[in-house]
């Protein structure tokens, strides 16, 4: 569960990145949360990617963590449900805070 919070956030800020390129956030720079984005939208969300693990592996896990909550979630076409199942998916253990 709390893999799966860190990557709600994760790709909340993805969605968010479009607007801004260039743009990184916990270490996660713009390649990387577009990496991520086709595993957490419906209707057809596919397997993470090599880039998209990569992405998450390198990124700052607590920091992302910090987002699990946010609203804009559901506003930014990102799939809660499937956001918690990117960290297992990548194999990443997550940091207690999430």
């Amino acid at each position: 569960m709390a893999a799966g919070k860190f990557v709600v956030l994760m790709v909340m800020v993805a969605l968010m990145v479009e607007g801004s390129r260039a743009m990184a956030l916990c270490d996660m720079n713009d390649e990387g949360l577009e990496a991520c984005k086709p595993s957490v939208r419906q209707p057809n969300p596919v397997d993470p990617s090599p880039e998209c693990c990569k992405a998450l592996k390198g990124a700052d896990l607590p920091c992302l963590c910090s987002y699990k909550n946010s609203v804009w979630l559901g506003t930014l076409g990102i799939d809660p449900k499937l956001a918690l199942d990117l960290p297992p998916k990548c194999k990443l253990q997550m940091p207690s805070v999430c």
